[in-house]
């Protein structure tokens, strides 16, 4: 048989009418239902969210459908709701878990199916396993059970929910937002078209702050941009952040489990950068100590945070997949990964948008600074640290090519500088004399091959990335 579904790093990803149809959907839920029918977990029911992209609360009804064709209750939520507030909800009603209707950064042709497991985390790896198994064995004999939502709803396995009260009494729980409130800040905020449109503007407004928020209407065509929080995405909102001299600006991608950050002048902070600063605010500002979870594609700056305030770093292959089971297992304090998601103590071990841009504007009240001070600040005790990434598209043919270049080709130098290790954890990062490292590896996710570098200074950075294409031959 062959696979029609492949879950990637995070979920299911396919694009809407191509590969993502309503008949691979219900597949997908079926995968589900039958692992929660294996054990007592079913008897917990299943929360469905779902984002703001093209038809995604009719694939959300969809799989609602099966899942109680299937006698597991569903809690379906009553209108697009970022991904985080639902893996927070999966924990406030003990459910066994979530499925997410959702491609997350992926542009406006795509779609997605998330599961988050029954700690509102992302399935791990065999889970994930099991229900694409599942999944395409249901595709494959035409076996799965739909109830219709009418019935469903008149039979009760189906249930309209908002997460949303209870996810704000959790943050407020985490965090102090009556400061935030009565800041005289200046704060424009990107929502992307996403599904975190107006939550910063109802977590924050009523006070002395001032916000304004771009993109706030659902759009599924996402226009003029993919809804990933990265500086080629944030052109409209650098501008704003500079022609109206705000503070700050706060971006969310397309279901809020990232963040990207706009400082005073209208620069784009790096994932790496924000990570650093959290990390540093947790650890300084806030007095936390404990773990700190990192990928291999995450930024050095933590390794040194982590030595000058002697708590551990510990790293993972890529994906919140691989850092929240070890979040959980050394209660971390915080876990993170470069694509700019964060996860924190005391929540759920999941990326959180939002929450990640409260702390931030926490820290900038705390201390008084602009983000360009606190990175000012935070170099002052690392060094200054420079990164960037570049993505080409590749052909399954090519990344076999590909693939068997660099493992066939022993590489001693990049730059003009030493290769002193070779790591292939996930990829073929190369740590090089200097600190300095280069990392080539496949997406997960997406037809893509990813060339990612830190570096001393931006122009080092480009000359690794300019090797790693002459590696490539691209």
């Amino acid at each position: 048989m062959n696979t029609k579904i492949k879950f990637g790093t995070d979920g299911w990803r396919a694009v809407i009418a191509e590969d993502f149809t309503f008949d691979n959907v219900r597949a997908c839920a079926q995968g589900v239902a039958n692992y929660l029918n294996q054990g007592k977990l079913r008897e917990r029911g299943l929360v469905i969210g779902y984002d703001t992209r093209f038809a995604s609360e009719d694939f959300a009804a969809a799989a609602a459908e099966v899942i109680a064709g299937n006698k597991i209750k569903v809690r379906l939520c009553s209108q697009s709701v970022p991904t985080p507030v639902i893996s927070y909800a999966v924990t406030v009603t003990k459910s066994a878990g979530a499925i997410i209707i959702t491609a997350s950064h992926n542009p406006g042709r795509w779609n997605g199916f998330k599961y988050k497991d029954d700690t509102g985390a992302s399935a791990a790896t065999e889970l994930v396993s099991e229900i694409e198994k599942n999944a395409n064995e249901a595709l494959s004999s035409g076996v799965i059970k739909r109830l219709p939502l009418a019935d469903g709803l008149d039979s009760g396995l189906i249930a309209f929910f908002d997460p949303y009260p209870a996810y704000v009494r959790q943050l407020e729980g985490l965090i102090d937002l009556e400061p935030l409130r009565q800041s005289r800040l200046k704060i424009i905020a990107d929502s992307m078209y996403g599904a975190g449109i107006g939550y910063f503007k109802s977590l924050l407004e009523g006070g002395r702050i001032d916000i304004t928020e771009i993109n706030g209407e659902r759009n599924p065509l996402f226009p003029g941009i993919q809804p990933e929080p990265i500086a080629k995405n944030l052109t409209k909102l650098s501008t704003l952040v500079r022609e109206q001299k705000a503070d700050v600006g706060l971006a969310n991608d397309g279901d809020a489990d990232r963040i990207g950050i706009v400082d005073e002048n209208g620069e784009f902070l790096t994932q790496h950068q924000v990570f650093a600063l959290l990390v540093l605010y947790f650890l300084e500002v806030r007095g936390g100590r404990g773990a700190i979870i990192k990928t291999l594609t995450d930024t050095n700056m933590i390794d040194l945070l982590g030595k000058l305030f002697d708590v551990p770093v510990y790293e993972t292959p890529v994906g919140f997949k691989y850092v929240a089971p070890l979040m959980i297992e050394k209660d971390a304090l915080i876990g993170g990964e470069e694509s700019g998601g964060y996860g924190f103590r005391g929540h759920v071990p999941e990326r959180d948008g939002i929450l990640a841009g409260l702390y931030f504007l926490d820290f900038m009240i705390k201390t008084g600074k602009t983000p360009s001070q606190l990175l000012d600040y935070l170099y002052s005790k690392v060094g200054p640290h420079y990164y960037d990434r570049i993505d080409s598209h590749v052909s399954p043919d090519d990344r076999q090519t590909l693939s068997r270049r660099l493992t066939q080709s022993p590489i001693n130098s990049i730059a003009g500088i030493e290769v002193a290790k070779l790591d292939t954890t996930d990829g073929f990062r190369y740590l090089l004399a200097d600190d300095s490292w280069l990392l080539i590896r496949f997406s997960g996710t997406e037809p893509l091959i990813r060339i990612y570098a830190e570096g001393h200074s931006p122009e080092q950075v480009q000359k690794l990335l300019d090797s790693g294409r002459e590696l490539l031959g691209i």
